[in-house]
């Protein structure tokens, strides 16, 4: 009885780590380094206005309640841009009160957050706030940031990735989605991590690899369960 509970236990555990892989490696995503460019040479027009966005962005935590946004929107994680985007939708976005719509989220934001690694390896671009030697908002992540590249942001893939899997999830929402994700991109110049060039180019990153994700099945099979959770929730909540 003993070595059967044992056994069930490890099995439980298997699955669980099993559930929480990627759907496609780097290697099977839209590999950024061939259809993005470089980020801006430093002595280009193109940088001088990072340069400007950047000091914008310093100018933006003077608004307390945008600091405190961009505070928020520095917890890289998938629950967090759950939270985030349940009050957009208007609904708690949980493994618990909306099973399908977060295993689809999940395993879609662990898959196209894949997409930035080859990128990000490649061209290993310094941050702003190593560039400036300037403290940031969120300093807890200054000490290992300085070592992983900041073109493009992972951070801007993950939340543009979410704001186009949750748009087709909720069509109706489409535009205050879409509105909350760009603000998240933004977030990051803000915090002082990311140049703007960084947030464009990884707003294209995350549409190729959404783009990616719905040539795969099992993916699409996630996508119908989470639309038919939500059109079930909306109707349900009136």
């Amino acid at each position: 009885m003993k070595r059967t509970l044992i056994l069930l236990v490890v099995m439980l555990f298997g699955m669980a780590a099993t559930a929480q892989r990627p759907l496609l490696d780097s290697l099977q995503m839209p590999n950024a380094v061939h259809f993005l460019p470089p980020p801006p040479d430093t002595a280009s027009a193109a940088f001088q206005y990072d340069r400007a966005q950047y000091r914008w962005g310093q100018e933006q935590r003077k608004d307390p309640v945008r600091l405190a946004i961009a505070v928020g929107d520095a917890v890289w994680s998938v629950d967090n841009i759950c939270k985030i985007y349940s009050g957009v939708l208007g609904i708690d976005i949980s493994q618990e009160n909306t099973p399908a719509i977060y295993r689809m989220l999940t395993l879609g934001l662990l898959t196209t957050d894949q997409a930035g690694k080859l990128p990000k390896n490649h061209y290993m671009r310094t941050r702003p706030y190593v560039f400036f030697n300037e403290p940031t908002i969120y300093p807890s992540d200054e000490k290992w940031l300085r070592t992983n590249g900041s073109y493009p942001s992972g951070h801007t893939i993950l939340g543009w990735s979410a704001a186009l899997l949750l748009t087709e999830v909720a069509p109706d929402k489409a535009d205050t989605i879409l509105a909350r994700g760009y603000m998240y991109g933004q977030s990051r110049v803000i915090a002082g991590y990311h140049w703007q060039s960084d947030v464009d180019a990884a707003r294209l990153v995350a549409s190729a690899a959404v783009a990616r994700l719905h040539a795969d099945k099992r993916f699409l099979k996630l996508m119908k369960k989470a639309r038919k959770e939500y059109k079930k929730m909306r109707k349900k909540n009136g």
